[in-house]
């Protein structure tokens, strides 16, 4: 008798998506979607890939990024421009459940592709459209990326040191929470639908949600009239909290959010007298006397090495962190522990280490099923089992849709 429990099917295995989206994220969010089983199909211009392919460092001519951004899909090329490449898209919205598109607004209407023909193929679709600064007002049809929002959005003017210029971050970070909102704004689209049975629109403008994650600003000045600074590593609301160089030339993060952080941390760096100051209650006194407890905690930190820091904070159960590049992060124990890090087999090139899914799910995990594919690698398939024959699909390569 077999007693083997069968493994149970992903949680959004038979949800059907396309990604019309380019970089980030757009495609960002579909990728989550297909880390937890739902079907990607990707759609890319014939002669025009999605350009995260040539993003970034490279092996044997194949992108690494688009290995990442591109996993769990499938790859098809369609150009949407011609009658053909509409025809079909329609077919496939027929039957799926999500379409992810970034174009610039209007795009798609011009090549009757908007809402009113999309729903109109499938009532229940969800239409989620991704673009710098929504789909409506001044500015919605200027051409944008994460960086104007990183800009935009108060990220940059409180990033960096006080005597230096507003900061930038090296990476895609406001298309990344934009990326991550969408699958959000995505599922709970798809929740209402299984109420009412009908899909709607998801109008994600990227300037937004890093606007949430940056936090009260805007409640601050609303009511207060209060502009938050640059302040470098330290923070107002907290001290100490800094970045600190150990004897062997490393570095650590101090954080002392919980008023018993604080005071383990000037037990441990034996300044305990500074704990009966009056400022010391509270975080924000801490704050103002951030250039005290630093010369405390640096001081202390300077001159013993990084592990034995870590050791004697971690003993003294008060918060610290190494502060890591890649190379750290690749073999760090709790990255291990937790399986953040992850390898795929992919046939290109082998073996790829990257990150995992996004969160852990007891019952029904997600699962990496294969790394980004090349271009139009799927194509014939997707179309045959969309029902077109050889010859419709031969035709549609003759016209240039392919």
């Amino acid at each position: 008798m077999n007693t083997t429990t069968p493994t149970p099917p992903p949680p959004l295995d038979g949800l059907r998506v396309l990604d019309l989206a380019t970089l980030f994220a757009g495609p960002l969010a579909a990728t989550l979607l297909g880390d937890f089983g739902a079907e990607v199909i990707k759609v890319e211009h014939p002669a025009k890939p999605d350009p995260s392919r040539g993003h970034g460092p490279a092996k044997e001519g194949v992108g690494l990024w688009w290995k990442l951004l591109g996993r769990n899909k499938r790859a098809i090329t369609l150009d949407l421009s011609r009658p053909g490449g509409r025809a079909t898209l329609l077919r496939l919205a027929a039957a799926a459940d999500v379409v992810v598109e970034n174009f610039r607004p209007g795009t798609l209407e011009k090549w009757d592709l908007g809402w009113p023909e999309l729903s109109a193929a499938n009532p229940r679709l969800v239409l989620a459209r991704v673009t710098a600064f929504g789909q409506f007002g001044p500015y919605s049809h200027r051409p944008g990326f994460g960086t104007l929002a990183e800009a935009m959005s108060g990220f940059a003017a409180i990033t960096g040191e006080p005597d230096a210029p507003p900061t930038l971050p090296p990476f895609g970070l406001a298309d990344s929470i934009a990326g991550l909102a969408t699958a959000y704004a995505v599922m709970t689209a798809l929740a209402a639908r299984e109420r009412t049975g009908e899909g709607q629109v998801v109008d994600m403008a990227i300037i937004e949600p890093i606007l949430t994650v940056l936090g009260p600003q805007p409640i601050w000045y609303d009511q207060l009239g209060h502009v938050q600074p640059r302040t470098g590593n330290r923070s107002t609301n907290n001290a100490p909290r800094n970045t600190y160089r150990t004897a062997d030339g490393a570095w650590v993060a101090v954080s002392t959010s919980a008023q018993s952080v604080a005071e383990r941390v000037m037990h441990l760096v034996g300044r305990p007298e500074l704990i009966e100051e009056p400022w010391f209650a509270t975080g924000a006194g801490r704050a103002e006397h951030t250039e005290v407890l630093d010369r405390a905690v640096g001081g202390w930190i300077a001159a013993h090495t990084r592990d034995n820091v870590l050791a004697a904070f971690e003993k003294a159960e008060a918060a610290v962190a190494p502060v890591q590049d890649v190379r750290d992060v690749m073999t760090d124990p709790q990255y291990q522990a937790l399986g953040t890090i992850t390898a795929v087999d992919d046939p290109e090139l082998g073996t790829l280490r990257m990150q995992n899914v996004l969160f852990r799910l007891s019952a029904t995990p997600g699962a990496i099923r294969w790394a980004g594919r090349p271009h139009g690698a799927d194509t014939e398939e997707v179309l045959t089992e969309l029902g077109l024959t050889p010859a419709e699909i031969g035709s549609l390569r003759a016209e240039g849709v392919l």
